[in-house]
Formats: structure tokens, sequence, C-alpha cells
């Protein structure tokens, strides 16, 4: 009998990442590995602590699957001292096996009870001093207290830690490569799934389907769809609805798919059998316009208020936006975040972009009354002269 089952990889995917996706489970090189180790060495020196916890819950918590690759399932939280192996804790007890397969140099045991309890005794083991213990991690107000009852004064190493996820290493970005073809492959079903009938739910499911044979995990797939002659979306749901499509909507949307913790990003809009109305035509036009303006000027040295001075062109053709107009990305919704001059995001951080970061560039142009809006971008790769795409998707407002 012939093998009819889905292939291991997509046929768009490059060769040379081809391994990547057809390991078992996927690993970074230990070159890489080293190169984060040395990070984390680095980050618990100047914070003068010879012990850290890593926490991590219901997939929330990146440091525990930058640091072991476990990319966790419900809790864990992980031990590192210098000159010792890493000792994490899983829960729940039937996950500890996968848990050891996957994990990168660090031994692996049942946590117990839910919490740090296991971890605090790790630390015991260890002799860990007070004021001497640093964490990374969603720890909640009653987790610590815990450890700052055990251990005085305790340095949260959250912030140093993301600012060091700010630029990516050349083979970080190759994964990343394979999140944006996963997202730019969900992109791609929901445009052949939009038909008048199907709800935000089916062309949920649709986004899903195509990504999940090649294992790519969902991160955000926002759908928003809504009359062009009485609208009343301007940004995608957070939530599909239960609402019909129908001749003559329009369908924007945020897709992020992810292969392990590496996703890409890609933002479209589209139109049911319909040409856009004048009003979302020029919609449309200004959020191109505005994409293009900023990607023109994007690469090391930017600063966000290069980026709100080139997105004039929205509040120049009478329009606003709803949704953050640039934020970074990869490893978490990073600095800086962006908003225009008409709805800014807080106050503009004082930063400069780096060669190696990346951002989200997505204008979602809306009216001024709040009821119409169009939204498209990507995700894009900082470089020293302008920016790389890491996307395939073809741009523009779509009739489908």
């Amino acid at each position: 009998m012939a093998n009819t089952s889905q292939p291991l990889v997509p046929p768009e995917l490059p060769e040379r990442l081809r391994p990547i996706m057809e390991a078992p489970y996927p690993r970074f090189s230990t070159t890489e590995m080293a190169r984060r180790r040395a990070i984390l060495t680095e980050l618990m020196q100047a914070a003068n602590v010879n012990h850290l916890l890593l926490y991590g819950v219901n997939r929330s918590g990146s440091a525990i699957g930058y640091y072991t690759h476990w990319p966790i399932s419900a809790e864990a939280s992980c031990i590192i001292s210098a000159g010792a192996r890493d000792t994490m804790y899983v829960q729940y007890h039937n996950h500890i096996d996968l848990a050891k397969q996957i994990a990168c140099d660090t031994d692996v045991e049942w946590g117990g009870d839910f919490g740090i309890g296991a971890a605090l005794d790790e630390l015991k083991r260890r002799g860990a001093k007070k004021d001497r213990v640093g964490f990374i991690g969603p720890l909640s107000y009653r987790l610590h207290a815990q450890l700052a009852e055990a251990y005085g004064r305790v340095a949260d190493l959250g912030g140093p830690y993301m600012q060091k996820r700010l630029v990516k290493s050349a083979e970080e970005i190759e994964w990343y490569r394979i999140g944006a073809m996963l997202s730019d492959r969900g992109l791609a079903a929901l445009k052949a799934a939009i038909r008048p009938g199907l709800t935000e739910r089916e062309l949920g499911a649709a986004i899903e389907a195509s990504y999940l044979p090649y294992g790519g995990t969902n991160v955000i797939h926002f759908i928003g769809a809504t009359s062009m002659a009485s609208p009343d979306c301007c940004v995608p749901r957070q939530y599909p609805s239960t609402r019909r499509l129908s001749q003559g909507d329009v369908v924007f949307t945020e897709i992020s798919a992810a292969f392990w913790d590496y996703s890409g990003q890609v933002l479209r809009s589209f139109t049911v059998d319909a040409e856009p109305t004048p009003l979302y035509r020029d919609l449309h036009k200004t959020a191109d316009a505005a994409f293009d303006a900023i990607t023109a000027i994007l690469h090391e040295g930017t600063t966000p208020a290069d980026v709100v001075a080139a997105s004039s062109v929205i509040e120049e053709s009478g329009f606003t936006t709803n949704d953050d107009l640039v934020h970074g990305y990869g490893g978490g919704y990073l600095p800086p975040i962006i908003g225009s001059k008409s709805r800014p995001a807080g106050k503009l951080p004082e930063m400069k972009l780096m060669a190696g970061m990346m951002v989200v560039v997505q204008p979602n142009v809306i009216s001024k009354d709040g009821k119409a809006g169009v939204q498209t971008g990507e995700c894009v790769l900082i470089t020293k002269t302008g920016i790389e795409r890491l996307h395939n998707a073809p741009r523009g407002f779509a009739r489908v």
C-alpha cells in the first residue's frame, strides 16, 4: 500500500531548514546554548547572585524554554547555579518522561505539590545564602513571598534577561524563519477559506489545520469581520464570534504560528466577493503607505520618534490607529512598543534599534469614529542598513 501520510515538512521550506523540522525534538547547537549560558552568567554576576530560579506556568515564562528547551506544559521551575548541573521540577507527574527527553543538559524531577517547594528545597541543598538568589519568570505574589521569606532580597533578572532577548543570534533567526513560514501558511489557508456563510470560528479552524501537520502551534489568530457598508469592528477580534460572513464584508487578521517557541507574525485584510468601498480603499491605501514609510527608515540606530514621524501619513489622511503601530518581537511582546501620533502607546522608549532585532510593523488604520479599520504588516528583521523580510506572504488588499 502506498504511503499517503503527510510529509514532515512543507514543500516551501528551504532545504537547509529541513533537518530542524524533521527532528523528533529539535535542538539548538551546543555553541548556541553556550552563548545563552554566557548571557545568563553575565546577568547573575551583575546582580551578585549565585543561584537563579527560572519559573514558568501554563506556557508562560520564556526563560525555561530558552535555557532548557522544555516548552512548559503546566508548571516548571529550574534551579541554575554556577558550577552545578541544572535541575528542573515539572508538573504533572506524567509529564516527567517527556521533559527528560526534551530538556537539554538538565536533570528533571517531579515538582510534588504545585508551586516552588521542590525548587526551594534544591536551593537549600545547594547552600544558597540570603540576598544571593535571583529569579526570572511570572512568579505569583504568593510564590515570590515564599522565595523572599527563605532568601531575603531576591533579584528580579526578568528585565535584564528580556533586554538580552532583543537581539537574536543567526541560529535563532533560522528558527523564526520557520515560524514565519508557518504563519504565512495560516494566512494562505484563511484566504482560501473565506466565503459567505462561514463563521470566524471556522476560519480559525482552517488556519490551524494548515500548520498543525508540520508541528506548528497557535500563538494567535485574531480575526475581524464586518460589513464594509455598515462597519462595527475596526481591529481583529481576540476571540472569534459566530457571525457569518456575507458578500461585501471585510475580513482582517493577525496570525502568529510557532515552531516551538519561535513564531512569525503576519497581518492582512481581504474583501468578500466585492471591491473595497471608497472608505476601505482609502484606509488600506493609507495603511500601505504607512508600512512603506516606516520600513523605509528602519535600520540600526532608528529611534521610536523616527517611527512616529514616518507614520504621519495616517493623520494627514484623516485617520488614526487602534492597535500598536510597531513592537519588538521574538520571545515576547518586546520593546520598543510604539503607537501613532494620534494614539500613543505611552511614553516613547528612549532607545535605538539594533541589528538583529525583530519588530512587527502593523499599521491598523481606522476611521476616527472607531467603526471601520484595516490591518496590514508583518515581522521584519533589523539590519545595519535596513530590514530583511522574514515572511513571503503577498502584500495588498485582496478581494476573495
